[in-house]
């Protein structure tokens, strides 16, 4: 069973954990939203071009037959 630690001795670990952790610069973290942005334009212009072709092509499957 895991020992049980004191809220504040926690909180002075996590203080403690907090302070090693390297945050990134403002000009970094404009750069990954821009990255980040990007991909997702990408990626829906992608999915909406396969909806459509896969759309048409059931389509025209579809209505071969009547």
């Amino acid at each position: 069973m895991a020992s049980r630690t004191n809220p504040f001795t926690f909180l002075q670990q996590v203080r403690t954990e907090t302070a090693k952790v390297k945050w990134p610069s403002r000009r970094e973290t404009s750069i990954s939203t821009i990255m980040v942005l990007v991909m997702v334009i990408l990626a829906s212009i992608f999915f909406f071009a396969a909806d459509q072709a896969l759309g048409w092509a059931i389509s025209l499957i579809l209505n071969v037959g009547a």
